[in-house]
């Protein structure tokens, strides 16, 4: 079957589900719940909400210190309380790579990516990185030290995703 197919099937079964929920039915099992597991590793990101509260503070004291203070208005404090929310956005917002039966699939900044068994090059591990290669397109890169990612846990799952989908498979 194809892809397309499946997530026509997919889309029309949850449309059946929400209204056989608001008649108080059972829902119909998920073709995709029953099938289909992934296993999910999330990470923390530090470094870009640190990066960007430590661009506040240098714009704050930049700016303060400046002779020009009195004239800035309260538009200076409206940028600084959104750096603060983007901060805490990238903060909160946990990035996280799933393994599938074909795929894997991971936050990036552009939203949630997914790479297929086919454009799949290879899968490098050394001790705190993980380095998916694609066919086309850049590699995606899975770090403990910048996102905090359980790189030991991810290696066993992706040396048997590896394995099950003949991928090359490099430890170093």
């Amino acid at each position: 079957m194809s892809r397309s197919w499946e997530r026509k099937v997919q889309k029309n079964q949850a449309q059946i589900n929400k209204q056989r929920k608001k008649r108080g039915q059972k829902p119909l099992l998920s073709a995709a719940s029953s099938v289909e597991t992934l296993d999910t590793f999330r990470g923390r990101s530090y470094l870009m909400p640190a990066f960007l509260l430590l661009f506040i503070l240098f714009y704050v004291i930049v700016t303060v210190t400046s002779e020009n203070f009195k004239e800035t208005g309260s538009m200076f404090w409206v940028t600084i309380g959104c750096y603060v929310v983007l901060a805490l956005l990238f903060m909160f917002r946990r990035p996280y790579l799933a393994i599938g039966k074909d795929f894997i699939r991971s936050r990036r900044f552009t939203g949630d990516r997914s790479i297929y068994v086919n454009n799949i090059k290879a899968i490098n591990v050394q001790k705190g990185y993980i380095v998916i290669e694609q066919h086309k397109g850049g590699n995606w890169v899975f770090s403990r030290l910048i996102n905090r990612y359980p790189t030991e846990q991810i290696t066993d799952r992706l040396r048997s995703f590896a394995g099950q989908h003949a991928i090359a498979f490099t430890e170093k």
